[in-house]
């Protein structure tokens, strides 16, 4: 038996509805045109994950500035469920990784995520992020409707007391 290819590719004006179909089966919540329009400017913050060529997953990220410092937020990241557990997921993640690691001038990445969405939470903590605050009534109109904010620190200021050196 052949083995899988996972591969990512941008999105397009062509795929677009693609991503759009993608993410209504995948979140509870639904997203503006807005928010398509932005991922069509998102460049590598956007991808398609395929699965044999068939479009399964998807990552959008956006960049936010917060007291000075860029901080990568991860609008969606998801996967269909029966190609879920196969390393999807996982690449969409390295991918955004190696751009903000590329970067260089990143603070941290953050999302947020559904307090009883157990796999989501486990899954980034795999890669090192941690629950740094909860944000009750996050979401409209699905339950529950607290969010976890999920952070994974980039960098720290540089100080005095640095246990590298």
């Amino acid at each position: 038996m052949t083995r899988a290819t996972i591969e990512l590719g941008d999105v397009t004006p062509h795929n677009l509805q693609q991503l759009k179909r993608l993410n209504q089966v995948v979140f509870p919540v639904s997203y503006n045109d807005k928010f398509y329009k932005d991922i069509l400017e998102a460049g590598e913050l956007a991808k398609l994950a395929y699965y044999n060529d068939i479009v399964v997953g998807a990552v959008c990220c956006r960049i936010d500035i917060l007291d000075g410092s860029r901080r990568l937020y991860i609008m969606t990241l998801g996967c269909l469920a029966p190609y879920r557990k196969r390393g999807i997921g996982t690449k969409m993640l390295e991918h955004v990784l190696n751009f903000v690691e590329k970067d260089g001038d990143f603070h941290s990445i953050f999302l947020h995520v559904q307090v009883n969405n157990q796999s989501a939470i486990d899954f980034y903590k795999k890669f090192g992020f941690e629950i740094v605050e909860t944000k009750e009534q996050y979401y409209k109109r699905i339950e529950p409707a607290d969010a976890h904010v999920l952070m994974k620190l980039l960098r720290t200021q540089r100080s005095g007391n640095d246990p590298e050196k």
